[in-house]
């Protein structure tokens, strides 16, 4: 009987002579996007060679560092990916950085396909008076905050206050109201950042408002988001029921989804709205049909308001209204202010070419030169930062097909792939990380969680990645 090939083995014997003659391909962004569309190439192409880069020492981008704690059941994809990874013919390579460490150009001219998955990782801004005041802070920053990205590890927010207000109405910005509403007994069982957890237990927050510009009908968060807020422990829900006027009538006609959380909305609006004087009791306050006009600050420049728009729908048809502005404001005091409107990409690499924050695309394909590999793109950065996890899935695995279409019409393989872009790197980065670099850290992580009764402490310095992972 033959012994099995080891994982080492298999993998030195792919490195031979026989690895210029496979289809030599590069993903930049270990993100959903790009794992989802590795796993897509190793069950549909046979033989091929992939070569996953990472900014970061670490896998996984927004599967790690956008998920919030309270969800580890979405963070069970994590076991997929990593068996994606382990294949023998899957490369991971973090502490990379495009435009930096390596250019476009380069990674075209030495693999035969480079698909772009790097995601969205700046925040919207609204542009309207004082934004830069004290305590006007992007949501985008504090959820790297609470998850341990090391870019957002200083970041400093002020809890001291009565009260905050989230602009925005996604699931980003529900996230962001359970995290500063939820008992801290309950995160201090979650993968939360030991620094977040720290300040959560000394907040004074007392209420959150979460405001929108449109009406209940069209409010971008989902029902098991909205669901998990209602259920959250000395925490009442508040609706103002003028918001509300026309919409049961309307209930019969809506799509199961969106009837089924107007339901539960309207549910939750007949329970108790009463505001007490119990301090254990916390307020969680959406409000609709509002719009930021201009936030409001004393002489230091510290926030002290939200002067608001009051908006209307104009339009018979539901799906065809419009929103727009009524001559009402509205005021909110607030101590706190969080944007949560969205993300955009950014340009990552000068040859990178970038319209209203994404990537132009055709399928998925963004260029296709003479002598070059071809570009493509996929997750976020070419389709803006819409849906959820399930939407960059799809998305990954169109992109994925049009590259196999592609890659099995090529008549020779001879590019070099990591062989020759290691060169590269290797003047300016000595650094990379690969595959069994995580794993160091992964087993770190989980110690010294296990150590504080969570599932991990997350290393939240990129030196102290590299540290462990070098030993």
């Amino acid at each position: 009987m033959r012994p099995k090939m080891t994982y080492k083995l298999l993998k030195r014997a792919l490195s031979t002579s026989s690895y210029r003659s496979r289809p030599q391909v590069c993903i930049v962004g270990a993100g959903p996007a790009g794992f989802y569309a590795a796993m897509h190439l190793t069950k549909k192409l046979e033989s091929v060679n992939i070569d996953i880069l990472e900014k970061l020492p670490v896998p996984f981008g927004l599967i790690r560092y956008g998920v919030a704690p309270d969800h580890p059941e979405v963070k069970n994809v994590i076991n997929q990916f990593t068996k994606v990874a382990q294949q023998p013919n899957v490369n991971f390579y973090g502490n990379i950085t495009l435009g930096k460490d390596v250019h476009l150009h380069q990674l075209r001219q030495h693999y035969d396909a480079v698909l772009l998955s790097y995601g969205a990782e700046e925040d919207k801004t609204l542009g309207i008076e004082n934004e830069d005041a004290t305590n006007v802070v992007a949501a985008r920053r504090f959820v790297g905050w609470y998850n341990g990205l090391p870019c957002d590890k200083d970041f400093k927010v002020d809890l001291s206050g009565r009260t905050a207000v989230i602009l925005g109405q996604g699931n980003v910005a529900l996230d962001v109201a359970r995290i500063l509403l939820m008992p801290i007994d309950e995160l201090k069982k979650t993968d939360i950042t030991e620094h977040a957890l720290s300040a959560l237990s000394e907040s004074k927050l007392k209420e959150v408002y979460l405001v929108g510009r449109r009406g209940p009908l069209q409010v971008a968060f989902t029902i098991k988001e909205l669901r998990e807020q209602l259920k959250l422990k000395n925490c009442r829900t508040i609706w103002n029921e003028k918001d509300f006027i026309g919409v049961e009538k309307i209930v019969p006609d809506l799509p199961r989804p969106r009837k089924r959380l107007t339901e539960l909305m309207l549910k939750s609006l007949n329970e108790n709205q009463t505001v007490t004087d119990d301090d254990q009791i916390k307020y969680f306050k959406p409000v609709f049909f509002r719009s930021p006009n201009k936030f409001l600050v004393d002489k230091n420049n510290q926030l002290t308001g939200i002067e608001l728009t009051c908006t209307k729908l104009v339009g018979d048809k539901l799906e065809e209204q419009r929103c727009v502005p009524t001559e009402e404001k509205d005021v909110i005091n607030c101590d706190l202010a969080f944007r949560s409107i969205g993300y955009k990409s950014v340009q990552a690499d000068k040859d990178l070419i970038l319209k209203h924050g994404v990537v132009e695309n055709n399928k998925g394909i963004v260029e296709d030169s003479a002598g070059l590999g071809k570009l493509y793109v996929a997750g976020w950065l070419g389709t803006g930062p819409v849906g959820v996890i399930l939407h960059t899935m799809g998305n990954a695995f169109q992109v994925a097909k049009v590259m196999l279409e592609n890659l099995n019409s090529i008549d020779s393989y001879n590019k070099g792939g990591f062989t020759e872009i290691k060169k590269i790197i290797s003047e300016n980065n000595s650094n990379v990380i690969d595959w069994g670099g995580w794993e160091k850290i992964d087993k770190y992580e989980k110690e010294q969680g296990k150590l504080k009764g969570k599932p991990r402490e997350k290393v939240c310095s990129v030196e102290k990645m590299i540290e462990i992972a070098q030993k």
